[in-house]
């Protein structure tokens, strides 16, 4: 057997953007060939060119309304093979040895949810034997291989879960996960245009952030980065200075607020039929796959009313759970056109005080607040998708220190 390669090693990570045409992987080859001539192994992880996923995820609805998830993966891993393809060419047309493997080959090892897998093992044989061969790695990144031999998809984002799993097998250095974005900034700079990137930020805060809505990092990559201590650098693919360093960091000042997240095309199913119409409704969400978010259950009038927020991108073929749904007669409700709004930071509801200013605050907006929740670092508040814009660029404002 091959040994092992001796040199240290890092995982680069680099999404949809940075790969988006042949010019751009061009300059991804580039820093790749950069990288491994300053004296390091590297193994990359690729994200589909551009729009290629949603594109693939269009053609699929035009030939099937409920497309089945088992075929849906095998389609959408597609993507990330061109991608992975492609840049060992260019980096071979560089003189810089590269091979390329698909999830499976590299060893991802998945449970057996079609389009939303998780990854259970990392088997980097190949990987690690190439890399001793003094080749650089590509691996495409969003798939692997279920225990049954199936090819899986992870759920969207899933490019970073596959760089950190790696960079925990190969025991790298460090995980760079290369956007269009040089870090993780207070809130979306799309939305606040005074929003300012954040040179550190905790695990815990930044798995919040994630899964409020940020979208520079998959909260499944954050969550399986603080298991295995392993810091994520967060960078732009087009160079420069600036970055984000995500790790193990202490305590932060409580109540401080570090950002503002928020989050579209989200879905509110409420329930008055007490426990029974409770169970059935939960029992046909577990099979249709959905997860749910923020499940409030109450009694009310000797019964019980319950309410719970489910994101659109979580669910697979949702007019037709609508469908199946509205057949459970009025009972079951359906809110669509929701959005909610979040203040993130660690030791945020160590008092109301926060609480007491995102009320206030959107109060004074005119601003209706249909539901707020609370957790140890986030202060979550739904409102109408219309109202989104303005109430992230109020919180911000109010709410975010400036240095």
């Amino acid at each position: 057997m091959t040994s092992e390669s001796t040199r240290p090693c890092v995982v680069q990570k680099y999404g949809g953007s940075s790969v988006a045409d042949v010019d751009r992987i061009r300059r991804v080859a580039d820093r790749v060939a950069a990288t491994r001539a300053s004296g390091r192994d590297v193994v990359v992880v690729v994200s589909a060119m551009g729009d290629t996923t949603d594109e693939l995820l269009g053609l699929a609805r035009r030939v099937s309304e409920n497309p089945p998830r088992r075929e849906l993966d095998m389609l959408l891993s597609a993507g990330e093979r061109i991608s992975m393809a492609l840049l060992s060419m260019a980096l071979n047309a560089r003189g810089v040895p590269a091979v390329s493997f698909t999830g499976s080959q590299s060893g991802i090892i998945t449970n057996d949810a079609h389009t939303n897998a998780r990854i259970v093992e990392v088997r980097p044989y190949r990987v690690q034997d190439e890399l001793a061969r003094g080749k650089a790695v590509i691996v495409a990144g969003y798939q692997g291989v279920s225990y049954k031999k199936e090819v899986t998809t992870l759920g969207r984002g899933g490019s970073d879960t596959t760089a950190v799993a790696l960079a925990a097998a190969l025991d790298a250095e460090a995980c760079e996960i290369y956007s269009d974005v040089d870090g993780v900034y207070s809130a979306d700079p799309l939305v606040v245009p005074d929003a300012r990137r954040l040179a550190e930020v905790s695990y815990e805060e930044m798995q919040e952030l994630a899964e409020a809505g940020a979208r520079v990092l998959n909260s499944v990559a954050v969550e399986f980065a603080k298991e295995k201590g392993i810091a994520i650098y967060a960078r732009a693919s087009t160079g420069g200075a600036g970055e984000t360093i995500v790790r193990k960091l202490p305590p932060a000042t409580p109540g401080r607020v570090l950002g503002i997240a928020s989050q579209t095309g989200l879905v509110v199913i409420g329930s008055d039929g007490g426990a029974p119409v409770l169970v059935d409704l939960l029992g046909r969400l577990d099979a249709r796959g959905v997860a749910g978010r923020q499940l409030v259950v109450e009694a009310a009038g000797g019964g019980q009313r319950a309410s719970l927020v489910i994101p659109l991108d979580d669910v697979h073929d949702f007019p037709a759970l609508r469908q199946e749904l509205a057949a459970l007669g009025a009972s079951v409700r359906v809110r669509e056109g929701v959005g909610a709004v979040s203040a993130i930071g660690a030791g945020i509801n160590a008092s109301f005080r926060t609480v007491r200013r995102c009320l206030e605050v959107l109060g004074g907006a005119s601003i209706e607040v249909l539901s707020l929740s609370t957790s140890s670092f986030r202060v979550s508040l739904l409102l109408e998708d219309r109202s989104l814009l303005a109430a992230a660029r109020h919180l911000h404002a109010a709410l975010c220190a400036q240095d």
